[in-house]
């Protein structure tokens, strides 16, 4: 093989197989949608491009990005930020604590902070066994 197209003789089998030839089918191969209704908000995740001279580095970049989107777009997750090298996704770590607090807040601290918990914002709560 001398490209990445399929062999000719595997596209004619395939056609051969189906009983059908090109152009034979008005009606598409691919059926509408079964449900009615429509489905409920999934998570999605975005990936940021940056570079940095090294990982502690790159960790405050990606904190400051994180929090900056955070407070253009209130209704993103803060917590779920990670942070991995562009080639191995498989080593990403959390950017913040992330801990439960009492009233069902989660910390907003940086990962491995000293000290107590903090909920976000301004006026957030306080929590911990803290120095």
């Amino acid at each position: 093989m001398r490209d990445n197209r399929a062999a000719h003789w595997r596209q004619r089998r395939v056609v051969v197989g189906l009983g059908m030839g090109p152009g034979d089918r008005e009606e598409t191969l691919i059926a509408p949608p079964r449900r009615d209704a429509a489905r409920p908000a999934r998570f999605f995740t975005v990936h940021l491009g940056f570079e940095a001279a090294d990982l502690s580095v790159a960790r405050e970049l990606a904190v400051t990005y994180a929090e900056a989107l955070s407070l253009l777009r209130p209704e993103l997750a803060l917590g779920a930020a990670a942070l991995s090298p562009a080639d191995a996704w498989h080593r990403a770590e959390r950017l913040f604590c992330g801990a439960p607090g009492p009233d069902g807040e989660r910390c907003a601290d940086v990962a491995g902070h000293p000290g107590f918990h903090h909920a976000s914002g301004l006026d957030g709560l306080g929590w911990g066994d803290g120095d």
